[in-house]
């Protein structure tokens, strides 16, 4: 159901957490930690995997993964989980929820030298797929902040989403193929492209199976390349809790089987990123490339 790919950090822990700076990213909620980036990173995992409904997707190091392409970066972790059966009713209100599920814990070290913990907040879910109603919402959002505060007696800082835009930022395209040839497609077109790294692939409609739900065929594709994902980093550090890139192909009530993606416009204006264009541009036209490709274009 899973596919696993688990990077071990190879970071300092010994971090000042002293003079954070300011992170005002729409519907992003963090807080300072109060022990290294290693310690907070192994309490959450241990708090995760303590948790029966959870499962733990992947952990993509996003600092190994730059030293690997002879980049730098900070410590800068991103852990992916879930419980379908919470996710899942966010899906069956709006199926694109999936793009934004699972669950994610963005574990990094700023500029500052201070450690942080920050996710995406349940207003951001609310707000970009019109999931008000969905009764979920508040055991994930206190769930989040749970796992978020383990080593922290601080305030939670909170972001709200008032600026994002139901399904903003989400480019879908109609495919030419059936859903199974799609995600074939897609996942061979990722797997025979040297430059790309497959992390992890989440079959949604058999997670909510699995906790005797309903979904209509849902799978997200998560997938990277250091050489672009790395400079944006290294640019607004924050942008890594929207790395790797993920590819949602889902089909609706009426069998139409769809291809959707987050735009790199979207994530550049959400995070603040200054420059880059050329960078930006390329990863747009990788995505179209791959998506042209899945859905027989």
């Amino acid at each position: 159901m899973f596919l696993f790919l688990v990077f071990i950090s190879s970071c300092d822990d010994n971090d000042d957490v002293s003079n954070p700076v300011n992170i005002s990213v729409p519907g992003i909620s963090n807080i300072v930690s109060e022990t290294g980036f290693e310690v907070t990173e192994a309490d959450i995992i241990q708090a995760l995997e303590a948790v029966g409904p959870i499962n733990i997707v992947a952990q993509v190091d996003h600092r190994a993964n730059a030293l690997s392409v002879n980049k730098e970066l900070d410590s800068t972790k991103v852990i992916i989980f879930g419980n379908p059966a919470l996710g899942t009713p966010l899906m069956q209100k709006n199926q694109l929820a999936g793009l934004d599920l699972p669950q994610k814990l963005f574990v990094f070290r700023d500029a500052s030298n201070s450690v942080r913990v920050a996710f995406n907040n349940t207003d951001y879910l609310q707000k970009r797929y019109d999931l008000q109603d969905v009764k979920s919402l508040n055991t994930i959002a206190e769930a989040l902040k749970n796992f978020a505060t383990l080593n922290s007696s601080g305030e939670l800082e909170i972001n709200n989403a008032e600026s994002i835009d139901k399904e903003e930022g989400i480019l879908t395209k109609i495919s030419n193929q059936n859903f199974e040839d799609t995600y074939n497609s897609l996942i061979a077109a990722i797997q025979n492209n040297s430059n790309l790294r497959l992390v992890a692939e989440v079959n949604h409609q058999a997670n909510a199976e699995s906790v005797n739900l309903e979904l209509n065929p849902t799978r997200l594709v998560v997938f990277g390349n250091p050489n672009l994902g790395t400079p944006l980093m290294q640019n607004v550090q924050t942008i890594g809790i929207d790395l790797p890139q993920k590819i949602l192909v889902w089909q609706d009530n009426d069998g139409k089987v769809n291809i959707s993606y987050n735009t790199p416009v979207f994530l550049q204006e959400r995070h603040g990123i200054k420059g880059n264009e050329d960078l930006l541009t390329t990863i747009s036209n990788a995505l179209d490339a791959l998506t042209n490709t899945a859905a027989g274009v």
